[in-house]
């Protein structure tokens, strides 16, 4: 019996290796060799016990990246050797939503690394409709597809077209990808963010404006941005209910919002100021299969890549040891990245 080694979050903040024996690939499923992990919020979330529907324990990760090595009955459409990138959203398949398409947002979804045990892992059996091949995406940006197509998928919901101005605000790993493909799009995309380090990172990695939201002047810059208007999109990846509530004083009338972040609360903002503009307002959830091969061949044509949000990398067999210093209370840290 071949055993593996595993990263179990056993409960709030211990985080301790243990051996597991190796799975066998079901029908319509493959075993990967896991390469390489991005670290979400979610998985600091869980280790500091503040993820809801959560139990443990739990192998967290489910921005992974891994190489086929095994098949399971009736797959005939992948092979090994072949880089894959997973989506990690397991859905059901049945219910209105799924029949509906929008399986990212399944009533009955099991996401890997949150509801079912995930990629902290050497090895992982995932269903085979779960996986997008990415032999032309090296594996570390093949790692970082998931949190991209995140973002992929608030910017189709925002239906960003070329030349529109879009406002984004919120510089962590979302709102930098929804500014990148924002961009790829065509449009004109300005950033806001109150930390000027990520501010930098904006600008000099993405080569976008970032503008401060704390400034007293900062819808004065924001029009001077856009030909003294205000944007006709603004996508909001912070999670913050400040920022979130404040979303309709920064649409011009006719304008719409996303919002990709988010927070356990209510929101809250006057109806009038709401009204007066004919607001479209919506949330994004997830992402589906379209996100994750659109975000594949920006990558693979050049247009996205992991150095956009990538600023730290960590070795999967000394993690546990560092995971609380240099992840979890890491200020400086926006993108992780796990190298087996």
């Amino acid at each position: 019996m071949t055993t593996m080694n595993t990263l179990v979050c056993l409960e709030p903040t211990k985080l301790i290796y243990q051996p597991r024996t190796r799975p066998l690939p079901k029908i319509n499923e493959a075993l990967i060799k896991v390469l390489n992990v991005g670290i979400c919020g979610t998985d600091i979330h869980a280790w500091a016990g503040n993820q809801p529907f959560f139990s443990y324990p739990r192998i967290l990760g489910h921005e992974i990246c891994g190489e086929i090595i095994g098949l399971g009955e009736n797959v005939h459409n992948m092979h090994a050797g072949q880089r894959v990138a997973v989506i990690p959203y397991v859905a059901c398949h049945h219910c209105n939503s799924c029949l509906s398409g929008k399986t990212n947002c399944c009533e009955n979804i099991s996401v890997i690394g949150v509801h079912q045990d995930g990629g902290f892992s050497e090895y992982l059996c995932v269903p085979v409709s779960n996986l997008l091949v990415v032999d032309d995406v090296d594996p570390i940006s093949a790692a970082l597809i998931e949190p991209f197509a995140i973002s992929a998928h608030a910017v189709r919901r925002a239906d960003v077209r070329p030349d529109e101005h879009v406002l984004v605000v919120g510089a962590g790993p979302i709102g930098l990808g929804v500014a990148a493909i924002a961009q790829a799009d065509g449009s004109h995309v300005v950033m806001a963010d109150t930390s000027a380090q990520r501010r930098e990172h904006v600008e000099n990695l993405l080569d976008i404006r970032a503008l401060d939201p704390s400034d007293a002047e900062f819808e004065q810059h924001l029009r001077q941005q856009f030909s003294g208007m205000l944007p006709l999109k603004v996508i909001d990846a912070t999670g913050n209910q400040r920022a979130m509530n404040n979303t309709v004083n920064f649409i011009r009338h006719g304008g719409s919002i996303v919002f990709v972040g988010l927070f356990k609360g209510d929101l809250s903002f006057p109806d009038p100021d709401f009204h007066k503009k004919e607001t479209t307002m919506m949330g994004s959830r997830n992402a589906t299969f379209e996100d994750f091969a659109k975000v594949g061949k920006l990558m693979a044509a050049g247009k996205l890549s992991a150095d956009m949000i990538l600023t730290h990398r960590f070795e999967f067999n000394t993690l546990a040891d560092i995971y609380e210093q240099q992840v979890v209370k890491n200020k400086d840290l926006i993108k992780g990245v796990i190298q087996f």
